[in-house]
């Protein structure tokens, strides 16, 4: 449940963050660079699971893997990172206050997420514990 919970709070940050009431754009070359690593960050890490594998809720799926190569070599959840750049760029595009109070609360929403699935994690797979001393978490070399 908790789960379903953080992603339906997740989409409904992300929707209203994309229904810029009255916003005019103001730095959109700066916001689509900023949405394109984001996209390229989503695509290498979706390359890398298998089939069946991926999950939008931080459960563990029944026959769940975890994944340690490509990108998940430097970020424990690039996924999220993706998320995180995308609607950063969208909020430096539609830049209002309005904006930014949304992109706190998804990132914080989306850092509830992460810590929780972290937690799964652990008691699912011993192996979890020692990739956590080799990758970050959201920043490869920093957190």
């Amino acid at each position: 449940m908790k789960s379903k919970i953080l992603v339906g709070l997740q989409f409904f940050i992300i929707f209203l963050m994309l229904l810029p009431i009255g916003a005019q754009t103001q730095h959109p070359y700066l916001g689509l660079g900023i949405i394109a690593v984001a996209l390229l960050v989503g695509i290498l890490a979706i390359t890398e699971h298998k089939q069946g594998n991926f999950n939008i809720r931080p459960d563990i799926k029944e026959n769940g893997e975890l994944v340690m190569s490509g990108i998940y070599r430097f970020v424990r959840h690039p996924m999220y990172l993706s998320v995180l750049l995308g609607m950063f760029g969208v909020a430096i595009i539609y830049f209002t206050y309005y904006e930014f109070v949304l992109f706190l609360f998804l990132a914080i929403t989306l850092m509830i997420k992460l810590f929780y699935e972290e937690h799964l994690w652990k008691c699912h797979d011993e192996a979890y514990c020692e990739y956590m001393k080799k990758t970050k978490r959201l920043i490869p070399f920093l957190f």
